[in-house]
């Protein structure tokens, strides 16, 4: 049996949450969890919609995370 080690250059990763601070500390996570496979944040794109079904807001964000 082999095993093939590559190397990830790229990851894009979606969160949502319906507070921002829970967004945040989901993002920031998931940060400390990429440096261990090198890799770093490259862009954050972020979005806001309501929500009519729970009646507030839904924070979402892409992050792009890039080898370093």
């Amino acid at each position: 049996m082999s095993f093939m080690l590559d190397k990830m250059e790229n990851k894009i990763e979606f969160f949502e949450a319906y507070d921002l601070q829970t967004l945040e500390r989901k993002i920031a996570e998931q940060i400390d969890n990429n440096k261990a496979l090198l890799l770093s944040v490259y862009s954050i794109s972020h979005n806001i919609v309501f929500n009519p079904l729970q009646n507030r807001m839904l924070y979402s964000a892409v992050v792009h995370f890039k080898a370093l």
